[in-house]
C-alpha cells in the first residue's frame, strides 16, 4: 500500500468519482485540495470544511506545487496544464491507480469499445451465485475507491480508455478488452491506434488475457500469448454453435448452454455472454454458478431494451448505443422486417 504522508495532494474534478478520492486521502490523514474546471460541479456542497477548492477552472500553481494530482477521466493529459505539471516532475493518476495501490483481492478488468457494463455487470452476478463477496463498479455505478474493503473476495471493474491512461499499477486475474471501434476520437488526435493503444493497456500485467477473436484490435501488441483466451462467434476458445436450428454457446469444443435459456438475446449478447464466463472461468468461479446467471440476467437499462408495443410496432430505447459499433449491433437485429431509426446528439 501506499504512503502519501506529507504529501500535496490535488484532486482535478468532482462529482461522485472526485468525492471517492477526497474521502480515501482524509481517512490516511492526507488533505487534499481540489479543483473543476466548472463553477458549480456536483458534489461541492458535500466537500468537508477543510479541502481548499478551486472552481471555474484549473490552478496552475497547486498543480506545479503538487507532489500527486489525480486528475479526473475528464480531462486530458495533453491539456496545456496537466503537461506543464507532467513536465516539472509531477506524479498524475487516476482513482483506478490509487484503487489498485490499495485492493488485496483479484480484479477482473473488462473494457472495449461496446458491451463493457454487461459483461462486468454479468461477471459480477456471475460471482454473487457462487457467493463471493464481490464489489463491481469502475466506470459503472460505484467509483472503485468506495469498493474497498477488507473483506472482498473479489474485485470487477469496468475501465474506460481515459481510466487506463493514467493506471500502472493495474495486476489484473483477467482482463479483457472485448472490441474496438472508433469511439471518443476527440481525446485520441492520432486516430484509432491511439484509442486502442490505451485500451490495451488493461493487459499489461494481467494473468489472463480475454481476447475477441473476431477483432484483432483487441490482441495484445505482441500478439496472443500463454496467456491468452479467446472468444468470438465461430472461432475462439468460447464460440456459438449453431445446430439444427439452435444455437448454443461452447467452450473448447463442449456445448455448455442453449442461447433459447438466456433472457438476453442477439449475437452481441451471446459474445458477451461468452467473454463474461470466459472471465468468470479464469478466476475460478465454479461454471454450474455461472450459467445459472446467464439464464437470468435480463440486462441493463437503455440497451435494447423495449419501451413499448402498440399495433404490431415495438419501441425500442438503445441510447446507450452512442458509437458506430453499438448501433450497428443493434440494427443487426433488425435483419427480418422493416425500421426506423432515430438518433440525436453531437
Amino acid at each position: 500500500m501506499a504512503d502519501y504522508q506529507d504529501k500535496n495532494v490535488v484532486i482535478i474534478g468532482l462529482g461522485l468519482t472526485g468525492l471517492s478520492c477526497v474521502d480515501f486521502f482524509l481517512a490516511r490523514g492526507v488533505t487534499p485540495r481540489v479543483m473543476d474546471t466548472r463553477v458549480t460541479p456536483p458534489g461541492l456542497d458535500k466537500l468537508p470544511q477543510e479541502v481548499e477548492r478551486h472552481v471555474g477552472g484549473l490552478n496552475d500553481e497547486w498543480l506545479l506545487a503538487a507532489d500527486l494530482i489525480v486528475a479526473s477521466p475528464g480531462i486530458a493529459l495533453a491539456h496545456p496544464s496537466l503537461s506543464a505539471a507532467a513536465s516539472a516532475g509531477v506524479e498524475i493518476v487516476g482513482d483506478i491507480e490509487l484503487f489498485c495501490r490499495e485492493a488485496q483481492a483479484p480484479i477482473v478488468a473488462i473494457t472495449g469499445s461496446n458491451g463493457k457494463s454487461t459483461v462486468t455487470t454479468l461477471v459480477g452476478e456471475m460471482a454473487k451465485a457462487a457467493g463471493v463477496n464481490v464489489g463491481v463498479g469502475g466506470n459503472i455505478g460505484f467509483p472503485a475507491l468506495m469498493l474497498l474493503d477488507a473483506d472482498r473476495e473479489l474485485y470487477v471493474l469496468e475501465l474506460s480508455s481515459f481510466q487506463l491512461e493514467t493506471t500502472s499499477s493495474l495486476q489484473a486475474a483477467a482482463a479483457t478488452v472485448l472490441n474496438v471501434t472508433e469511439d471518443h476520437m476527440d481525446r485520441y488526435p492520432f486516430g484509432l491506434q491511439q484509442y486502442r493503444a490505451a485500451k490495451l493497456r488493461v493487459y499489461e500485467k494481467a494473468k489472463v488475457c480475454v481476447v475477441n477473436a473476431d477483432d484483432a484490435l483487441t490482441m495484445p501488441v505482441r500478439g496472443a500469448d500463454e496467456r491468452c483466451v479467446s472468444f468470438g462467434v465461430n472461432m475462439g476458445d468460447y464460440h456459438l454453435n449453431r445446430q439444427q436450428g439452435e444455437t448454443w454457446l461452447r467452450v473448447k469444443g463442449e456445448k455448455v448452454l442453449n442461447v433459447k435459456e438466456m433472457k438476453l438475446s442477439g449475437q452481441h449478447n451471446y459474445t458477451n455472454a461468452l467473454a463474461a464466463l470466459a472471465l468468470a472461468d479464469a478466476v475460478g468461479l465454479p461454471r454450474a454458478s455461472s450459467l445459472k446467471a446467464l439464464t437470468t440476467f435480463t440486462g441493463l437499462a437503455h440497451r435494447f431494451q423495449l419501451a413499448l408495443e402498440h399495433n404490431g410496432v415495438r419501441w425500442i430505447n438503445d441510447s446507450k448505443a452512442t458509437n458506430v459499433g453499438s448501433t450497428e449491433a443493434a440494427l443487426k437485429r433488425f435483419a427480418c422486417g422493416r425500421y426506423a431509426a432515430s438518433a440525436a446528439g453531437r
